[in-house]
């Protein structure tokens, strides 16, 4: 299954758009530095869900990280599609994993939208622990792949 998806996002007539996504003309990988912009913006609502006068930046800040995730996962899928099997199983499960993380950023932004802000702040924190345990199977990917292995002890 997981070769198959592979070989259908290596088929996408993506053109030189490819290298882009790769990040090739920077010479590293785009998908870690896209990431930031979901990552920071969630971690900084959290910080405004804390603040007295910060509920308005916190919903907007929530929403503009589920903005950034398009760009974030469009390149991710496109270097998951050059990874091989071990580090494409593995990929596979951060790549649900981020689906979970976004349900519940979605979460919070309907019920912050709602005005329910004590379920929205809530909503938040599971993603955040999400986004957590995604960020570490997403370094354990990029770890395996710039060395190869882990380091002997």
């Amino acid at each position: 299954m997981i070769q198959k998806l592979q070989r259908g996002i290596r088929s996408l007539p993506l053109g030189a758009a490819r290298d882009l996504l790769h990040g090739r003309p920077l010479g590293h990988p785009v998908h870690p530095v896209l990431v930031q912009v979901p990552i920071g913006c969630w971690l900084s609502a959290a910080v405004m869900d804390v603040m007295p006068a910060g509920r308005r930046a916190a919903t907007t800040l929530t929403a503009v990280g589920l903005a950034g995730i398009a760009p974030a996962a469009i390149t991710g899928w496109v270097d998951w599609a050059d990874l091989p099997p071990e580090q494409a199983r593995v990929g596979l499960t951060h790549a649900v994993a981020n689906v979970a993380t976004v349900a519940l950023f979605a979460a919070s932004l309907t019920a912050r939208l709602r005005h329910h802000t004590g379920r929205g702040r809530l909503w938040s924190l599971g993603g955040l622990v999400a986004v957590g345990v995604t960020g570490a199977l997403g370094g354990h990917v990029a770890y395996r792949q710039a060395v190869g292995a882990w380091p002997a002890d």
